[in-house]
């Protein structure tokens, strides 16, 4: 049998590290490349999302 890891949960600072900035209006867009093309609109779209909390954004080219 294997050894047994105990996990450390983590501490509420840990958990909401980052998200103070993300309610504040700062997010860390990056360039999500998985889907460019926009059919309702029928355009080419660029998809941001953020690396903190995860918000998505589109912006139409």
């Amino acid at each position: 049998m294997g050894e047994v890891v105990p996990f450390k949960a983590k501490t509420p600072a840990q958990k909401h590290k980052g998200k103070s900035l993300c309610r504040s209006g700062f997010h860390k867009w990056e360039i999500c490349a998985a889907k460019q093309f926009d059919t309702k609109q029928g355009k080419l779209v660029t998809r941001y999302r953020c690396q903190r909390c995860g918000a998505e954004k589109v912006k139409a080219l």
